[in-house]
């Protein structure tokens, strides 16, 4: 091999030599070869050799031509030609020190700059790079990994300290690595590359030094500084603010700190609702309270700064932030201007001042927090407007009561506009005029939002009205009740006079099922007010469930899957089985008649515990331990402009004659009446589902106990193994107390006919007068409702003469509509109307017998 001395510029190089061999060879190669066909020429005959000689030209002069063309594209050059030198001259003058090893780690090139930076004087003091610095325990490591990445032809690049050679101070080197070539005989050899960048390293340490002097003047200077990310995260917080709000300096650092936590979220509102245009940055003066980590308030005076990015999103906002608590006693003005301003930021109304064109001049901190989403997406280049934050629908009053106080105009009426935005929000808006010259604060808007005060009374309107339609229909049940009693006692009394072969018998047989159907429709009425007689029973909502599923099944026919899924360990609830069973049906059968083509209906029980009622209960049901029954179909939904009047009486979307209207109502009434709650949640084409809430029974002593003598054994007598018929006869005198005179004449008649002696009078205030006349009773049946003097009136008085005396209410209303109204302890029997002859006889033996 040969090489060139370390002098001067020159480096140590071992290619151009070979190149030139290389060269040169095959130039001696070509000529030997056309001396030896010249000379081979020089034996044949001049005529024989005249075809070799022009072909010798032929070729030779093909070769030029390719030689010229291939010289002139570049893909042929000559050696020792002008680039060489010129690309030897650039890396012998490079600052950094250039090194190129072969495939066994020998260096075959290094430049200068290198044999300076190792302080080598000949050839055989240049080192490759892993020899010179391994030994360098701090630096072994970097090398190791910039070997590995030449064996594997990688790119890779460290920073390493070094001690300096020959007693200099440390050095930073920089070192890369990186293979020759991507292919051929150049990819085999490895470039290393060693910059000195302990200059840079100074400059930054400096650098560094001067910031951390900045951020220590900073941390103690006398204003507070926080910055704040998009987030509302706090990425900042000097020490003197740190110390103002009681934090620790280190514990704000670790992270966890937000915006809320140190602002109130008036205040916090105000920092955070800002929009701009894209690119633009902002300074804000705000005047707000911020608060201590005690929940104390601190004035402050706020600079606050924000930039926007390309798409109008807020960045970092940096802020500073001074401390008006400090100044505000030496100065009077100032201390009034301060408590106006957190009076103006923290007043329970939202405020803003704006111009005759709506748009907001300054506003407080609850406008910012109620209108956020609005009002900071209107980054118009003029402003915000305060009608961009109402519908659009609703613009034109507030702009017009905007025009009236910049005209100076008084008492001008509040408006009550929807809130722009896809959730239904209210407010209400006052204007009042400013007195003042100039377009800029034209007039001052309060707004306070009405949202949930139109939800709660929409709710007691609601309420209100079913409870209007309710009592109507509880009335008019209660004169059909007495209406319908009149008729099926004549039935009865029409079917004891009639055989069977009678050809009356089956017209009268018609009326009485008439009747008794017209019966059951008041009974939904009565479900519907909430007054119709319950016999409420613990039951397992699982067992009922499954006990009416076949029921169901034939119901909701072959086209509708059911699907019961029941919870696990229900609690026991206490209900009408066969009003609960009702309730049921009526879902079944509305979602039956919602998918005419088929479907899916599915019941689900759960458990609700109090915990979660109180996390996620609908609005109106307090909180407390819950069974849910939900009824679910894939029906058509219901359309939410009639949600609201399902559950209305007489209300019904199906064809005339398909339908009462009676179906919700009746669900409705019977689990209000038993203490529950049901609720809907529908939506077009997807479904709907009733929820169904019914409070969870704890048993008392004493229904334990009672349940634990029903599982005692019984045994019975030899004569009791037959429930012995029914008797309807009897004896004793009964006074009959009702205001309808043609209904008394019937139930009279009756009691007759089984034996019984029967006084009649026509409210309370005749049956006192004929018991203080003298007259002895066994049995007073009245009736609740009456003119003068009612039943509960007429109980209290019978207890003053005769508290043993036994009584029986008949009414078309529930017992518990009245029974709330008698004294406490009164003893009674109770009779729904309408009742029949049979019915009317056995309540008044069993009483008379107890």
């Amino acid at each position: 091999m040969t090489t060139q001395d370390l002098t001067g510029k020159g480096g140590l190089d071992v290619f151009p030599g070979g190149e030139r061999r290389g060269s040169i060879r095959f130039v001696l190669a070509i000529a030997l070869a056309l001396i030896a066909a010249a000379t081979g020429l020089l034996f044949v005959g001049r005529g024989e050799a005249e075809p070799y000689v022009l072909g010798l030209l032929a070729v030779l002069g093909m070769v030029g031509v390719f030689s010229l063309l291939a010289t002139a594209t570049g893909i042929l050059r000559f050696a020792g030609g002008e680039a060489s030198p010129m690309y030897r001259r650039v890396l012998d003058d490079a600052f950094d020190g250039i090194v190129v090893t072969d495939p066994n780690g020998r260096v075959v090139y290094a430049n200068p700059a290198y044999c300076q930076l190792v302080d080598a004087a000949d050839l055989s003091d240049v080192r490759p790079v892993e020899r010179v610095f391994i030994g360098d325990p701090d630096v072994s490591e970097a090398v190791y990994r910039l070997l590995k990445a030449a064996r594997e032809g990688r790119r890779l690049q460290e920073e390493v300290r070094v001690n300096g050679f020959s007693g200099e101070p440390a050095r930073w080197l920089q070192m890369r690595v990186r293979p020759l070539g991507r292919s051929g005989a150049d990819a085999r050899h490895t470039v290393w590359t060693v910059a000195d960048v302990s200059r840079e390293r100074e400059r930054q340490e400096n650098v560094f030094q001067e910031l951390q002097h900045a951020i220590d003047y900073l941390d103690h200077a006398p204003a507070g500084f926080f910055s704040v990310d998009g987030t509302g995260s706090v990425g900042y917080v000097n020490a003197t603010l740190a110390e103002w709000l009681d934090y620790d300096l280190a514990e704000v650092g670790s992270g966890g700190l937000q915006i809320a936590d140190i602002v109130p979220a008036n205040g916090a509102a105000l920092l955070t609702a800002t929009a701009s245009q894209p690119g633009q940055v902002k300074t804000e003066v705000l005047d707000l309270d911020l608060k201590t980590r005690s929940g104390k308030t601190l004035p402050v005076r706020l600079y606050h700064k924000v930039a926007f990015g390309a798409d109008g999103a807020p960045g970092a906002s940096r802020t500073l932030v001074l401390n008006r608590a400090r100044t505000e006693g030496a100065d009077p003005q100032r201390a009034a201007e301060v408590r106006f301003m957190r009076f103006f930021i923290n007043t329970p109304m939202a405020i803003a001042t704006v111009d005759r064109a709506g748009r907001i001049a300054r506003n407080n901190g609850l406008l910012a927090g109620m209108f956020q989403g609005v009002v900071a997406a209107d980054a118009r280049p003029e402003g915000r407007s305060i009608l961009a934050v109402v519908a659009e629908r609703d613009r034109p009053a507030l702009e017009a009561a905007i025009v009236k106080a910049a005209r100076g105009q008084g008492d001008i009426p509040p408006v009550e506009a929807a809130l722009a935005g896809e959730q239904e929000r209210w407010a209400r808006f006052w204007v009042t005029a400013v007195e003042e010259e100039g377009d800029q604060e034209a007039a001052i808007v309060y707004a306070l939002e009405t949202t949930e005060q139109r939800a709660l009374q929409k709710q007691v309107d609601q309420a209100q009205k079913m409870d209007s339609v309710g009592k109507l229909a509880g009335g008019i049940a209660h004169d059909f009740n007495n209406v319908l009693s009149a008729v099926m006692m004549a039935t009865d009394f029409l079917l004891n006079a009639h055989k069977p072969t009678d050809p009356s018998f089956q017209d009268i047989m018609q009326i009485k099922q008439n009747a008794n159907r017209a019966a059951a429709l008041v009974r939904q009425l009565l479900a519907f007010s909430r007054r119709q007689t319950l016999r409420p029973q613990v039951l397992d909502l699982g067992e009922a469930l499954s006990d009416i599923s076949m029921l169901l099944r034939r119901l909701i026919g072959e086209k509708v899957a059911l699907d019961v899924r029941h919870g696990r360990d229900l609690w026991p609830v206490k209900a009408d089985l066969s009003q609960f069973e009702q309730v049921i049906v009526n879902l079944a059968v509305n979602a039956r008649d919602a998918m005419p083509d088929g479907g899916r209906l599915t019941l689900r029980t759960t458990n609700v515990p109090e915990i979660e009622s109180r996390a996620s209960a609908p609005k109106g049901m307090p909180p407390g331990d819950y069974v849910l029954i939900e009824v679910t179909d894939t029906g058509s939904g219901i359309p939410p402009e009639i949600i609201d009047r399902i559950f209305e009486p007489f209300f019904s979307t199906k064809e005339v004659g398909k339908g009462t209207g009676l179906g919700l109502s009746t669900v409705y009434g019977i689990i209000k009446q038993t203490g529950g709650y049901v609720f809907v949640d529908s939506e077009i084409g997807s479904g709907t589902t009733f929820r169904i809430y019914l409070p969870r029974h704890v048993p008392t002593p004493e229904e334990t106990e009672a349940a634990a003598a029903l599982l005692a054994p019984v045994q019975a007598g030899p004569g009791e193994a037959r429930t012995a018929a029914a008797d309807h006869t009897g004896q004793g005198t009964i006074l009959l107390v009702e205001d309808e005179e043609g209904l008394r004449g019937l139930n009279a008649r009756g009691l007759a006919s089984r034996g019984y002696t029967v006084c009649e009078a026509g409210n309370g205030a005749e049956a006192i007068e004929l018991i203080d006349a003298g007259q002895k009773v066994d049995l007073v049946v009245s009736d609740v409702v009456m003119p003068e003097m009612d039943g509960p009136t007429l109980l209290k008085e019978l207890r003053k003469r005769h508290p043993d005396l036994k009584i029986i209410f008949v009414s078309g209303y529930a017992e518990e509509a009245f029974a709330k109204n008698l004294p406490e302890g009164g003893q009674f029997s109770f009779l729904a109307k309408p009742f029949t002859l049979k019915q009317l006889v056995a309540a008044v033996k069993e009483t008379m017998a107890s």
